[in-house]
């Protein structure tokens, strides 16, 4: 069979003989992933194997399984695969199709490839960490140990520049492909209504308009059973496929193998389905226009799943589902004008992804910072560091960021680092290995929470992915020596937590709903489970914000069992506990482990340095008024501010450390300080020029001219204020001011009796103006008392009239 790649093979031939690297840019259908790998076996320099690399494990058994079929073999012989879950190869085997993960650990086990001719990238342009992990290496391997190392990048969206760049200026080989006629109908999308019931009416439009199966893009698994559900009542001869990575592998070749007797075929996928894979007799596509990735939340230090617009390449290769075969039809659920606001491409898993697995992976490789290898996106270096400190909380690398032994044993596993330590270190091998294999595939023992009710159930489960997953964890139980599995049920947490020993989390409510771990992260739990009723947690999986992330795994540990796990993690802390209502400072004994408080009580053997910096601390944090100032403290702030001299609160809480821990030595209690002794201390913090200044800009008091002595107040509303009787400014004819810029005070004057008459900033004014008035009822109200026509020039008094007779 004749397929569109072929008008292009011999110039990639050629190009391989003469070079050691291809970028190979070939529209979906034309033929690159079948076809390029047995065309290069009969090649001269080609006497050893060749590596295909794939994304998904489904696509890997599909090309495997399709090569085979074209030589007229079974798969395993000269056309084999070998994924995480499955594998079918034998010595025989000259193409070997490989997932990602898969190729990482076999170039780390061998870093010279031997044996190995030519690394083909497959779909390189979603920029997996694996596959930009693996093109790193393979680079590398080229550059210093083996240049005669043929490495193609292929893919059908991928920007060629970019990765012939990347490859030491690799040429670009482009082809054409098949040109079948391809139908884009937009039907726009109606944002209030379920993204299950837009996609079912439109298959229901398709199925009704248009000839052909039918392949619909939908986020994820839940969305598809939704879908399934709304056309279970359609004709019989209309199949019904659910695509996804959960689904078996029995249920997966049928969604891509021809329907018998001539019956309509309905796939119902998610992404899986974009690239890789042909599927027998499509002719229209429903595109939702969204997908689901992985985002890793890095202040939560969890990977949550997240519904997002599908990217403009991701577009291009489902519509381009629909017209491989033929000519075809693509139903967009939103307006054409939208698809130009979609992201260009995927996001790279590596801006984005936990690093731990790329950092021990490099360690190994003997490069010290991952970002020196060759990289289309440098890893970022937060990411990094993160991911180193994870590493070396687990063992794996050492202080200088060298791989331990333990490091090594965990990057030989075929599981994230986390999963790895758990299976290495837990003493019931067989059950870490179960645990291992439920929290890498999905749909195992159904959706619980409760991880041991998913094992009980998994356990039971009869079908082609449950019996593979079993075999999986048998395998993975004996890579490393230990306990056969002991059968206890109240295991599955221990070994739970060795793995995520940050997730481990306490009870914070009475109804089991709100959690706090051991990194300080929040859970949320439905409190209607079982496993609410648990006092703690080991938590595996979880989805959503930092503040608040639903519990999606765990299962239950006991507060004994959590102690004796983390025994070297758990601190025992004297604390000094500031109470803000009452000033005072409540010694404490606690124990933590991380974020969660084990236990507390009173520390009758508290240090008094302690409780001094504890009081000290509270003020810093709780603000000034806390402190108990009396009137003489808090007036001379004011002069002081009013000279210009800093005893703001700005500048008391800056010079925190100068002025409290001496007026706290010994106390428990701030109201306990002195006011004599607070005041001294606010003072002697100005040098003897700032005194002096607070002295002659800002006086503490008035003196009149009857020779009273009256206090100013500098923060009354209006400006520094003086109360006094009227008739101690006898005899002033000027307004009395203060300060360098000569501010008038402002004069509250009162009669005999105090009461007030008058408020003045300009006492001539006075004297000249109302002055009359307020004499002539003041006579009549205290006629004892002078009230002299002009009081400007007459004595100032605070007698009556009688006593300032009698004076000589």
């Amino acid at each position: 069979m004749t397929l569109p790649i072929h008008a292009v093979l011999p110039d990639l031939l050629a190009v391989l003989r003469d070079g050691s690297s291809a970028v190979l840019v070939a529209p979906p259908g034309a033929g690159k992933t079948t076809a390029v790998a047995p065309a290069l076996l009969s090649e001269p320099w080609c006497d050893g194997e060749i590596l295909l690399l794939s994304p998904r494990r489904l696509a890997a058994r599909a090309a495997a399984e399709r090569m085979a079929a074209l030589a007229g073999e079974p798969v395993g012989r000269t056309f084999g695969y070998a994924t995480r879950m499955d594998s079918k190869r034998s010595a025989a085997t000259r193409v070997t199709v490989v997932t990602e993960g898969i190729f990482v650990a076999r170039v780390q086990a061998d870093p010279e490839l031997a044996g190995v001719s030519a690394v083909l990238f497959d779909e390189v342009h979603e920029r997996s960490l694996d596959g930009d992990t693996g093109l790193a290496f393979a680079l590398d391997v080229q550059g210093a140990l083996r240049p005669e190392l043929r490495i193609v990048a292929m893919s059908a969206t991928l920007d060629g520049s970019r990765f012939a760049a990347l490859m030491n200026g690799a040429p670009v080989i482009e082809s054409e492909g098949r040109s079948h006629p391809l139908t884009l109908r937009h039907l726009g999308r109606d944002p209030q209504a379920r993204i299950e019931d837009q996609v079912a009416s439109a298959v229901r439009a398709a199925l009704a308009d248009e000839e052909g199966g039918i392949l619909a893009f939908l986020p994820g698994v839940a969305e598809i059973e939704r879908t399934a559900e709304r056309l279970a009542n359609l004709p019989d001869d209309v199949m019904i496929h659910e695509l996804h990575g959960s689904a078996d592998p029995a249920a997966q070749r049928a969604a891509i193998a021809p329907e018998p007797d001539g019956r309509r075929k309905l796939v119902l996928a998610t992404s899986i389905a974009e690239t890789s894979l042909t599927l027998d007799g499509i002719r229209v596509v429903v595109d939702s226009g969204l997908a689901r990735r992985p985002r890793y939340d890095r202040a939560a230090g969890v990977t949550r799943l997240v519904t997002e617009r599908a990217s403009q390449a991701a577009v291009t290769q489902r519509a381009g589902r629909a017209a491989r075969q033929g000519p075809g039809v693509a139903y967009r659920l939103w307006e054409e004008a939208a698809t130009a606001g979609l992201p260009r491409f995927d996001p790279p898993e590596i801006l984005e992804a936990d690093l731990s697995q790329l950092v021990l992976a490099t360690a190994i490789w003997g490069v010290a910072d991952p970002r020196s290898l060759a990289w289309l996106d440098p890893p970022p270096a937060a990411a990094v560091e993160e991911a180193t400190a994870r590493l070396t909380a687990l063992g794996a690398l050492d202080d200088d960021g060298r791989p331990t032994a333990h490091g090594r044993a965990i990057a030989a596993m075929p599981m994230p680092p986390r999963l790895a330590h758990m299976l290495l270190v837990a003493p019931d091998k067989r059950l870490a290995a179960e645990v291992a294999v439920l929290s890498q595939e999905r749909g195992l023992g159904g959706q619980d929470a409760d991880l041991d009710a998913r094992l009980a159930r998994w356990r039971r489960e009869r079908g082609t992915k449950a019996d593979g997953a079993r075999r999986l964890a048998e395998r993975w139980a004996k890579l490393v020596p230990g306990a056969a599995s002991s059968g206890d049920q109240r295991a599955t947490g221990p070994t739970v937590a060795l793995a995520f020993p940050d997730r481990v989390a306490r009870r914070r409510d009475a109804w089991g709903e709100r959690w706090v771990s051991v990194g300080g992260r929040g859970f949320v739990l439905d409190p209607t489970v079982p496993l609410a009723r648990a006092e703690w947690l080991a938590v595996a999986e979880t989805q959503g914000s930092a503040a608040g992330a639903r519990i999606l795994a765990a299962a239950p540990i006991d507060a004994t069992t959590v102690e004796t796990l983390f025994a070297d993690r758990i601190e025992t802390r004297r604390i000094a506990d500031f109470d803000p209502a009452t000033g005072g400072v409540r010694p404490l004994r606690e124990r933590r482990l991380g974020a969660i408080r084990l236990s507390s009580g009173p520390d009758t053997q508290a240090e008094a340095a302690t409780i001094e910096a504890a009081l000290v601390e509270g003020v810093r944090h709780y603000g000034l008024d806390l402190m108990p100032w009396r009137d003489s403290a808090l007036a001379y702030r004011r002069r002081a501010v009013f000279a210009g001299v800093p005893l703001d609160d700005v500048t008391l809480i800056t010079r925190l450390d100068e002025w409290l821990p001496s007026l706290v030595a010994g106390k428990r209690r701030l109201d306990a300080i002195q006011p004599g002794a607070l005041h001294d201390a606010i003072r002697n913090l100005l040098s003897w020029d700032e005194q002096q200044r607070v002295e002659r800009v800002a006086p503490a008091a008035f003196t009149s001219p009857a020779g009273s002595t009256h206090g100013i107040d500098y923060a009354a509303e209006g400006g520094a204020r003086v109360e006094l009787r009227v008739q101690a400014l006898f005899g002033l004819a000027e307004h009395p001011v203060v300060g360098e810029a000569r501010v008038p005070l402002v004069l509250s004057l009162t009669s005999p009796a105090g009461r007030p008459i008058q408020t003045t900033r300009d006492l001539p004014g006075f004297w000249s103006g109302s002055w009359a008035a307020v004499a002539k009822e003041m006579r009549g109200r205290y006629p004892k008392h002078p009230w002299p026509d002009d009081p400007a020039s007459a004595a100032a008094t605070l007698r009556t009239k009688r006593a300032d007779a009698r004076r000589p």
